[in-house]
């Protein structure tokens, strides 16, 4: 009851305006006792993926709490993990406002943020200050300014820097906001790239004497041949699983919707069959081992079921958790 009035009262306001509000109060309020207002107990239903045992299979997808400012409030929600990020080395501003957009009538928001964050070094700062003893991802990506060719650069500084606090990294290359990203997630440009984290990853694994998994973050705007591909990569680039996916250029399932027509990311539940059905050609392509961490227009038990069906082992919700609210955390927890 307390999100529901919350959340309509946000959402008669600018969506970002709302997005900062919210993240301002939740960081704010995270360690005094008005936690209360959104803390809730969830049955544990530990998983281990990828050498990682979580507490639940449900966790927090990237993009929310791109600057770590609310570790111990989502946790304080029961999240099974939390991901943070995306973070470039320096920060940036990201693209000209408004860029954020609800379409309720579809469930679903429409973002072209553009990697908007303070930089690695203050991420690293408040993960250091975080309470949260979990699984935390870290999410990582480039900066715009930064071309294609350099831009390993950027994840293996990043990389560095997060290596010790992170219990996964993600490596971020299917965000549609930063011009020429995707370009990263074929061919040449995905294996060069690939093979210089991993090589990081190992050099890193020895200095810090633990190994931390790379998980490769996808895009759901791909065919089976380029899907298959993207997995040929992973497998031969030693990678340690995906997310499939991030969001989507598709506008059909939104025509006529206001705000359709901007440009961005679409996410919520008009990406999910989409999503569903590369996890399915993504699983079939790297074989039974390979983890996946399923993402796309989970806001239901039913959906996230979906999604572990096609053959994920664990989920992250972002845009159905705008519009319901911790309980949906619950909800799927008590489901599985």
């Amino acid at each position: 009851m307390f999100y529901k009035i919350a959340r309509d009262l946000m959402f008669c306001a600018d969506a970002e305006k709302s997005h900062h509000f919210a993240l301002d109060s939740l960081k704010a309020l995270q360690h005094t006792p008005l936690s209360m207002l959104w803390r809730q107990q969830i049955q544990p239903k530990p998983v281990t993926v990828a050498g990682i045992t979580f507490d639940n299979p449900v966790g927090l997808a990237a993009g929310l709490d791109k600057n770590a400012d609310c570790i111990d409030a989502f946790a304080q929600m029961g999240f099974g993990f939390i991901e943070v990020g995306t973070v470039t080395p320096r920060p940036q501003a990201g693209n000209d406002k408004p860029r954020l957009f609800r379409l309720p009538e579809a469930n679903a928001i429409i973002n072209r943020m553009g990697f908007n964050n303070k930089g690695v070094d203050y991420l690293v700062e408040n993960v250091k200050k975080a309470q949260y003893k979990g699984v935390l991802g870290i999410n990582i990506g480039k900066n715009k300014d930064t071309p294609n060719e350099q831009g390993k650069d950027d994840y293996v500084h990043c990389m560095r820097k997060v290596y010790p606090y992170a219990s996964y990294i993600t490596v971020n290359i299917s965000s549609p906001n930063t011009p020429g990203l995707r370009d990263l997630q074929f061919g040449d440009a995905l294996l060069d790239l690939l093979n210089a984290v991993k090589n990081e990853q190992l050099d890193l694994a020895a200095k810090h004497g633990k190994y931390v998994p790379v998980f490769v973050k996808i895009a759901p705007d791909m065919d089976e041949v380029a899907v298959q591909q993207v997995a040929e990569t992973l497998l031969q680039s030693k990678m340690d699983g995906a997310i499939a996916t991030n969001t989507t250029l598709e506008r059909s399932a939104v025509a006529g919707l206001k705000h359709a027509n901007e440009s961005g990311g679409l996410s919520g539940a008009p990406v999910r069959l989409k999503s569903t059905e590369v996890i399915r050609q993504l699983r079939s392509a790297v074989g039974p081992d390979m983890p996946i961490i399923g993402v796309g227009g989970i806001d239901s038990a039913e959906s996230a079921q979906e999604k572990l069906n096609a053959g994920a082992q664990l989920v992250q919700i972002y845009t159905g958790f705008i519009y319901q609210g911790p309980q949906l955390i619950r909800s799927i927890v008590n489901s599985l």
